[in-house]
């Protein structure tokens, strides 16, 4: 009988210094994972790592920055690579939203959310791929969309196409990434329930009316999908998006109705 025991997967997390991403390096270190988590604002890092070291049974570093720098990027990829020696694992969930009236919208703000969400996602792929390649023991890559890239949102055109770019990028991805055994899917969370979302206090009440299951998602609800996606239990599946949302993108009522 073969006990070898399986040695840890490594995964880098962006966007992970508070919500979603954070949740989901939590479920990541639960499941015995060594973690690269990265925010922009170093304080948020420092916390994250303070507390998700208590966690599981896996390790955790951090590394601040912009996440769509190629500088930082590619510290990301060195700290994995020298603290764990591989890397088995991507979440690229870092993304800004910058609301704003079609009519009025200006080009400095669509820049900024294309160069964050579109390239930022792009690039971190990119460098994390190519190490994969290296490897030549394939590896997962899980993307962060929206509903939005599905339905109307009102003030958030930009944001919707960058977002439906990214799952794009994990469809076409398929052909390039596939033959070496290297896996990419994305997820769309509609309302979930953030330290972001709840500074607005008629916000879990709007979504409980709005969503046919009754609630906006939790972070927990998100980082379970996201986990499954990463795992071997996923084997099968690429190129794919999962809309996490409660059933809102079935029927699409508007927040503003």
């Amino acid at each position: 009988m073969n006990t070898k025991m399986k040695s840890p997967k490594t995964v880098i997390i962006t966007g992970a210094g508070q919500g979603i991403g954070l949740e989901i390096a939590r479920k990541m270190l639960e499941n015995g994972s060594q973690v690269v988590i990265n925010d922009s604002e170093k304080s948020l890092v420092e916390d994250a790592v303070a507390n998700l070291s208590r966690v599981g049974k896996g390790s955790v570093i951090g590394c601040s920055g912009d996440a769509a720098s190629d500088s930082v990027i590619q510290e990301m990829v060195d700290l994995a690579l020298h603290h764990f020696g591989k890397i088995d694992q991507v979440v690229a969930n870092a993304g800004i939203t910058l609301f704003g009236n079609f009519l009025e919208y200006n080009r400095e703000d669509f820049m900024e959310v294309m160069r964050v969400n579109q390239a930022g996602t792009f690039f971190l792929v990119q460098a994390v791929a190519r190490v994969m390649k290296r490897q030549e023991e394939g590896g997962s890559i899980l993307l962060t969309s929206s509903v939005t890239a599905h339905q109307s949102h009102e003030n958030l055109t930009a944001y919707a196409m960058s977002k439906a770019a990214i799952e794009m990028l994990a469809k076409n991805l398929v052909m390039e990434l596939a033959p070496h055994g290297i896996r990419i899917n994305a997820i769309a969370p509609g309302a979930t329930l953030t330290e972001r979302t709840t500074t607005d206090p008629d916000y879990a009440k709007i979504w409980s009316q709005l969503t046919p299951l009754g609630r906006p998602a939790s972070t927990t609800d998100i980082a379970e999908a996201a986990a499954f996606l990463l795992s071997d239990a996923a084997r099968h599946i690429t190129g794919q998006t999962l809309v996490i949302d409660g059933g809102w993108t079935s029927v699409s009522p508007s927040p503003y109705s």
